[in-house]
């Protein structure tokens, strides 16, 4: 059996062997970590962004997200009013306060604070992951917060819904005897115990 020294194989020559090949390329296809699917709520965030900024683009005039400001932001708010479910009623309306109507009424359908608050914050999001600075941020600006603010105690005030949280009832302690009759009496008075 002859021998190999690194002086018989010159250093510049690669041989090629399909086996190693083939085994790392398999191997690196395996340890490839599988594509992950985005979360509901980051889909929502994308949709919500591409929504935003489609609404710039058809501005007029058109805006850029560097000019944008809590001021546009409200008017995107307002412009999805028009989308809305929620029954908001009017301080004429008959039935202001009431959560639940007798009858139909000609207030307009808005979109519920919840789903605004929600949007704004994902909103807020979305321009920070897209380069935007956490102190320029529009989403977060002063006169947003007003907004939902107002629009919250407003829509609380017009259905009759209150939107603060409601407390959690403390579990009772109650201790069920195991028989319907009363408890024997001794005669020092005192009840006896079960055994």
């Amino acid at each position: 059996m002859e021998m190999f020294s690194p002086e018989s194989n010159p250093p510049n020559i690669i041989y090629p062997s399909p086996i190693v090949t083939n085994n790392i390329s398999s191997t690196a296809t395996a340890t490839a970590p599988p594509p992950t699917t985005p979360s509901r709520y980051e889909n929502q965030k994308r949709r919500d962004w591409n929504t935003f900024c489609q609404y710039l683009r058809n501005h007029r005039p058109p805006l850029s997200l560097s000019t944008c400001s809590g001021a546009h932001v409200l008017e995107f708010l307002r412009y999805l009013d028009q989308f809305g479910k929620t029954k908001v009623h009017n301080q004429t309306c008959p039935f202001f306060g009431l959560s639940n109507p007798p009858g139909p009424c000609p207030c307009p359908l808005r979109q519920a604070w919840g789903s605004l608050d929600a949007l704004i914050g994902r909103l807020r999001a979305a321009y920070e992951e897209h380069g935007g600075a956490p102190e320029r941020n529009p989403f977060g600006a002063r006169v947003v917060r007003v907004f939902l603010r107002e629009v919250k105690e407003f829509q609380a005030k017009a259905r009759g819904v209150s939107y603060e949280k409601k407390r959690k009832k403390g579990k009772q302690n109650v201790v069920a005897l195991p028989s319907a009759q009363p408890p024997a009496v001794t005669l020092a008075g005192a009840t006896a115990e079960s055994k």
